[in-house]
């Protein structure tokens, strides 16, 4: 099977059923997507296929189409996401678990709303869970990264 994650095309010889999760994780060794609940409710493993955030525990390796992209890949050291730079910049993590897949849904969301309301932040951040309680900052990190991508 020929999976292209974070732009490098990768055959894997795996069973047809394993989650894109653990081929990531297990064969791959990217470990930014991180298990959570297994059954999609936490958002902790949340990458994109083609700039969509998706639950990367809940779907098939075997039925991605499309490239696969994990927070390792959404930006680099040398130049962040505004995402993650708006995320440090609000210091919002604090146990950090949940990040990569609170990161990978906000810059979904941006993606598709570059200007959005707290109400719409709020409700396309509430799918990721936070123990921490982190909310309100990730809600400012949200409005800051779209004031920095042109948005706000």
């Amino acid at each position: 099977m020929e999976l292209s994650v974070n732009g490098q095309a990768h055959n894997l010889d795996i069973d047809e059923d394993m989650p894109l999760l653990w081929a990531l994780r297990d064969k791959l060794n990217i470990t930014g997507p991180k298990y959570g609940c297994g059954i999609a409710m936490c958002g902790a493993c949340t990458v994109h296929i083609d700039g969509q955030a998706v639950r990367s525990c809940s779907i098939r390796a075997s039925e991605v189409n499309g490239e696969v992209t994990t927070i390792e890949g959404l930006g680099s050291p040398e130049a962040m996401h505004a995402v993650q730079s708006a995320w440090k910049e609000h210091q919002v993590a604090q146990c950090g678990y949940c990040q990569p897949g609170q990161i990978m849904s906000a810059a979904s969301l941006l993606a598709r709303n570059p200007n959005p309301s707290d109400e719409t932040i709020d409700q396309a951040m509430s799918a990721n869970l936070c123990r921490c309680g982190t909310y309100p900052r990730i809600r400012a990190a949200v409005k800051t990264a779209a004031a920095k991508m042109g948005g706000a």
